[in-house]
């Protein structure tokens, strides 16, 4: 049996608890988690985190802050039901032995199959954080294969999300689906919560760069993140405004609509795009562009990436889809385009190679949004309200 990596003692008083998250991708605890299990901690309470992966900085970031790291099986995506009752059987088991008095999952693997091991373990307090339902809930996944995976995982989200405990989402759209689909009984269990929110001891605003424009996307290098437009709209950008420079960073993802690597070296062989690969700390990159650009028209929870760059200063495209839209006032921090059209984002990017002070202006109105809507500890102290994990001595 896996030990638990820094496992700690037992509870040792009345209003001390026992929190179990779990989630599909180690490395985001560290990355997106990191600020609210430290707040977990902070108000007592005694945390576990599970994930798939043996990831030694993240694994050493937790024990840092007195989180214990106990590794699961289990595939991020894909459809494998073996696999999946797995998954199944080894959470419940480890939560028999974490006996923890609240869970709480993120994405959907964990949250399906987490929730339901937690109610077989008899953990009473179970609750999931739906930072984005996916791309088979988006107006795009209409064929008869994507139909009917939509259909068994929202049968799997109802077993999963009934009983007690809240249900956190991102975006409007999602909620709307979580009614229709029937996926809870209480529809009051619903908790709307602006994202992961930004962490501004992290990412400070920083000044926009002099010089030729750069347009900066951040995304797994996925089509429905709007890689292939972007890319488009760089080559139209790109016949008259030869200085303006499109960079893409990110990694490349095992999914069915994944971006190859030959397409990547292709579009940068052609001089369209700067591919930059992947990358632990997108400070510096942020911070070195003029514009950050994210045209999704996937089903966003709310774009982490996106927060960050606002919280940096820099003025935002994205498109007019669930959670991306969120971010941007139109026409004061940022422009939304329609998705899924090449030549709008390209009218948009142009704007900003035109009008220079343009950026400037709506980077410092970004800010503006970021600290007034998105603050890490505003958002974490909403997540642990709702959960009545607040200590009032803490």
């Amino acid at each position: 049996m896996d030990e638990l990596v820094g496992f700690s003692s037992p509870r040792v008083a009345a209003e001390r608890r026992k929190i179990a998250v779990i989630c599909s991708y180690t490395v985001s605890l560290a990355n997106f988690r990191l600020k609210l299990l430290q707040a977990m901690v902070d108000n007592g309470h005694e945390v576990v985190a599970l994930g798939p992966e043996r990831h030694a900085p993240t694994i050493k970031a937790l024990a840092d802050i007195g989180v214990a790291f106990m590794p699961i099986p289990m595939a991020r995506a894909g459809l494998d039901p073996v696999a999946d009752v797995k998954t199944l059987a080894m959470l419940w088991a480890r939560l028999r032995r974490i006996s923890p008095d609240v869970v709480l999952c993120y994405t959907m693997k964990p949250i399906i199959y987490g929730l339901i091991a937690a109610r077989l373990a008899g953990v009473r307090e179970r609750h999931a954080l739906v930072t984005g339902l996916g791309y088979i809930f988006s107006r795009e996944a209409k064929n008869l294969r994507l139909s009917l995976i939509r259909a068994i995982a929202t049968r799997l989200y109802r077993v999963a999300l009934h009983g007690h405990g809240r249900v956190f989402v991102y975006n409007e759209a999602d909620t709307e689906d979580i009614r229709v689909g029937g996926m809870v009984d209480d529809f009051t269990r619903i908790v709307p919560v602006p994202g992961s929110g930004v962490d501004f001891d992290r990412f400070r605003p920083m000044k926009v760069p002099v010089g030729d424009p750069v347009f900066l996307m951040v995304a797994r290098l996925l089509r429905h993140k709007g890689i292939v437009e972007f890319v488009e709209a760089a080559r139209q950008l790109r016949a008259r405004h030869q200085n303006a420079r499109f960079q893409i960073l990110g990694r490349f993802d095992p999914g069915p609509l994944a971006i190859s690597r030959q397409e990547i070296d292709g579009w940068a062989e052609e001089g369209v795009v700067e591919y930059l690969g992947e990358a632990d700390d997108v400070r510096p990159f942020v911070a070195a562009c003029t514009v950050f650009v994210l045209p999704s028209y996937y089903r966003e929870g709310i774009p982490r990436s996106i927060l960050e760059a606002m919280a940096t200063g820099r003025a935002i495209i994205t498109a007019d889809t669930p959670g991306c839209r969120a971010t941007v006032v139109h026409g004061e921090n940022g422009l939304i385009v329609p998705p899924r059209d090449p030549a709008e984002l390209a009218a948009a990017m142009k704007r900003f190679i035109d009008d220079p002070l343009l950026a400037w202006q709506m980077g410092r109105r970004s800010l503006d949004v970021a600290r007034a809507q998105f603050d890490v500890r505003a958002v974490n102290h909403l997540l642990l309200e709702k959960m009545d994990l607040l200590n009032a001595d803490a």
